[in-house]
């Protein structure tokens, strides 16, 4: 028996639809990496893009257990004495609350060049509109796979 290795004409992509409403981040995180890599087929070569195109709607209104809503996301401007910090409540409050999302699903992958390519094929959007109706997104429904996946 040899093993299998994909190459590029082996690859099916498919556009996945995620509802991040009441959904706690870090199970939703994981889920959505585990999509991007492809590791959820069963012909997962680790050196590919086998992974599926992923849309994530109302990324404003997941979910934190505990007081991780007060915990800090930190990143360093390059000056001295540069470092800034905000906490996920602060972000989620933003003009931009998608990046908490963003950060967590990017934090849960290998930090290379494929798993760059790899977080292009993620969309995510703070409301429940997407302008991705044209690929026909199947949805995943994440809070049916398992009861701790949501929080009320």
């Amino acid at each position: 028996m040899k093993t299998f290795s994909a190459t590029p004409a082996d690859i099916d992509k498919k556009w996945i639809l995620i509802d991040a409403e009441g959904v706690v981040l870090g199970r939703l995180a994981s889920i959505v990496a585990m999509r991007l890599r492809g590791k959820h087929k069963p012909s997962f070569t680790p050196n590919m893009d086998m992974g599926d195109n992923v849309i994530v709607i109302n990324a404003d209104k997941i979910q934190m257990t505990g007081k991780k809503r007060d915990e800090h996301f930190y990143w360093h401007t390059g000056h001295p004495g540069g470092i800034k910090s905000r906490t996920k409540q602060q972000i989620l409050e933003g003009a931009h609350p998608e990046r908490v999302v963003f950060q967590a699903v990017k934090r849960m992958l290998p930090g290379n060049r494929l798993s760059r390519k790899q977080m292009t094929n993620l969309r995510i959007y703070a409301g429940a509109e997407h302008p991705h109706e044209a690929q026909a997104p199947e949805v995943l429904d994440v809070k049916s796979m398992n009861k701790k996946n949501t929080r009320s």
